[in-house]
């Protein structure tokens, strides 16, 4: 009697590419954007999911003007499983939705932790890549949900202050996370090469004064830059992505040159 032919070792799991979207200040389109980049990842071919994880002041259902009855907290408290959460958005991509205006998320208690933690696993080996929108500042529920991300995307304006915060950011992530590469996409530029040259500005400083835990200087990738648009505006207005309404315009051109270059750089 022959010994049955040993089994092949099965392949482990696929898992999402992970990146997490953050910006130091408020107000710089970052979730338009997180969403319009979602949109161009699935227009080339890849299975995406975008998680709101700016769990106290959420608003990319407002962005996609979606009307959830299913969000993240339903989930944390029991009463849905998440399965019934994914929710499926225009663009073709898949969302996970955070509720508006609770209070007991906007810090990170253990509790908050571990159901987060506990989701992102869950979903992982079900997309190509997941998207994580944080919400703005360097909160430490900010930076729990950057720290789940194996990659990190910096989104800033040429707005002073919007500079003085992703400087600060990237400081945050550089000691903290031990963060020794991150991305950047400048957004609302008003003319050509003017997000290279603030993505070269913010090197040299951080090369003056950021180190890793190991004593290693942060890389910033420059992953593109949008432009100033009006498109963007009427988008924003009626509810609509960007990729969707004005497809051709030179701001959805930009976030699909950022989505083709992050594609490239995987």
């Amino acid at each position: 009697m022959t010994a049955p032919a040993p089994q092949a070792p099965s392949a482990p799991p696929r898992l999402a590419r992970t990146v997490a979207i953050t910006s130091g200040k408020g107000g710089v389109g970052k979730t338009f954007f997180s969403a319009n980049l979602a949109a161009a990842l699935t227009r080339q071919g890849l299975k995406v999911l975008v998680l709101d994880a700016d769990l106290g002041l959420a608003n990319l259902d407002v962005v996609l003007n979606l009307y959830p009855k299913i969000t993240l907290h339903d989930v944390f408290t029991g009463k849905a499983e998440l399965e019934e959460a994914i929710l499926p958005a225009p663009g073709g991509f898949s969302v996970l939705l955070a509720g508006s205006g609770l209070v007991e998320y906007s810090r990170l208690t253990p509790e908050v932790r571990d159901q987060l933690g506990r989701i992102f696993e869950s979903v992982k080996p079900r997309f190509d890549v997941i998207l994580i929108d944080t919400g703005a500042g360097i909160s430490d529920v900010v930076l729990y949900a950057v720290s789940m991300a194996h990659e990190v995307i910096i989104l800033a304006t040429p707005e002073p202050t919007s500079m003085t915060d992703a400087y600060a950011t990237i400081k945050v992530l550089a000691a903290q996370q031990s963060r020794e590469q991150m991305h950047l996409v400048v957004n609302q530029i008003s003319r050509q090469g003017e997000g290279r040259t603030i993505c070269n500005q913010l090197q040299q400083v951080v090369e003056r004064f950021v180190q890793s835990p190991a004593g290693v200087t942060p890389k910033l990738s420059f992953l593109g830059e949008v432009p100033l648009d009006s498109s963007v505006r009427e988008a924003v207005q009626k509810r609509q992505l960007l990729m969707e309404l004005h497809p051709g315009s030179a701001a959805a051109r930009g976030v699909v040159a950022v989505a083709t270059r992050l594609q490239a750089r995987g």
